[in-house]
């Protein structure tokens, strides 16, 4: 049980509203005091954090720290339901805050419109009984872990892609944490993320309520949450699995007493950047931008463009004349290519487009370039005639 110290007691109109909660005896009076004066780190506004604040908002948790620098996207509002039409451009945080506020006036929030990094994610994260990450990236995920370690608090785990999610309790007090699980990161680009495979709608819905009622149990004290089971969901065929996890005693991070765990650089640690986005990071010797792409191609500039998105992404856009080489398959078709031509390589936004860059260097391609923004920046700058998404 956490220890949570009680607030003074419900107002008349708290108790109305928290009345179903108050008929539970596993809940009761005492336990909507216990949330109401409980506080919750929620790491990322989107589609994991959406019912993850919107939840703990309306169960009464009475602090809730919202971390994102993002801003609200066209393309989040097929999942990310805490943000609407009208929020677009918006700061997510700020858009969330607004939200919550409607939900629960009486919820204290707390926003932090910055990058979760090693420098600011102990100063942020203190203070808090638990954090609950809406992440997608890996560098974050392994941070997230670590601050919890270091600070003693559970850590409430969520992943999803395409039709799958996974949710856990990491406790490195109580069990194992998100290293004894997944030591090392994966290679660059074995995973994709969401904005790279794209994920079911309703999926961060599911995922996201489950994240919320293990942190409510957590909160109260009840019922048996997550640690040291894997939760594995597929949408698809409606399935729960469960994979027991075990706690390594010779773990890098939990093993280790609270002061000699060290933040370090997660990004360099994973190989590839802490944010959820897909633009690409790439110097600019080694991209182009749209504009100047199809200046060179008006004015006969022999370029080949390798287009490195999956198949059925041709059906919503494409560029005349490009080579599809999926992502995943680039290392082993490099063969189909000539090293003499100058290549273009695009993809939706350009982060996949940047790895396949990446790689082809490492193989000795040099007049190799990375299309800035790729077919979506295209389709902004140069041929309007195609889709965005």
């Amino acid at each position: 049980m956490l220890n949570v110290q009680q607030s003074n007691d419900l107002s008349r109109e708290e108790v109305l509203r928290y009345s179903r909660h108050l008929l539970i005896p596993e809940v009761g009076l005492a336990g909507q005091r216990k949330l109401k004066a409980s506080s919750v780190l929620v790491i990322g506004t989107g589609g994991l954090g959406s019912p993850v604040a919107m939840y703990l908002a309306a169960a009464g948790v009475g602090r809730i720290g919202l971390v994102d620098y993002d801003v609200v996207d066209f393309s989040n509002l097929q999942r990310q339901v805490i943000h609407g039409t009208s929020k677009l451009g918006k700061l997510k945080v700020e858009s969330a805050k607004e939200r919550i506020l409607d939900i629960n006036p009486s919820v204290q929030v707390e926003v932090y419109n910055v990058p979760f990094t090693s420098a600011n994610a102990l100063s942020i994260a203190e203070g808090y009984e638990l954090v609950i990450d809406g992440t997608d990236n890996f560098p974050t995920r392994y941070l997230v872990n670590d601050v919890c370690v270091k600070l003693g608090i559970p850590n409430v785990y969520g992943s999803i892609f395409r039709f799958d999610g996974q949710v856990s309790v990491f406790d490195g007090q109580q069990g194992p944490c998100y290293r004894c699980l997944f030591p090392e990161p994966p290679p660059p680009g074995l995973v994709p993320s969401c904005a790279e495979g794209g994920v079911l709608g309703v999926l961060p819905g599911i995922i996201g309520s489950m994240q919320a009622s293990e942190g409510l149990k957590l909160l109260l004290g009840i019922g048996e949450p997550l640690r040291g089971k894997l939760l594995l969901f597929n949408a698809l065929d409606m399935t729960f699995d469960f994979v027991k996890l075990r706690k390594n005693p010779n773990c890098a991070v939990c093993s280790l007493p609270s002061e000699k765990i060290e933040l370090i650089d997660y990004e360099a640690f994973c190989g590839v950047p802490a944010h959820d986005h897909e633009e690409a990071n790439m110097e600019n010797q080694y991209e182009i931008g749209p504009k100047e792409l199809a200046e060179q191609m008006k004015n006969g500039h022999n370029i080949k463009l390798i287009d490195v998105r999956e198949p059925h992404e041709l059906q919503i856009s494409q560029i005349d004349g490009a080579k599809l080489i999926p992502l995943g398959e680039v290392a082993g078709r490099l063969s189909e290519l000539d090293t003499a031509d100058e290549l273009v390589v695009f993809c939706r936004t350009g982060g996949r487009s940047a790895r396949a860059v990446e790689l082809m260097l490492s193989a000795g391609f040099r007049k190799v370039k990375n299309l800035r923004g790729g077919i979506n920046s295209w389709a902004e700058q140069v041929d309007p005639s195609l889709p965005k998404y």
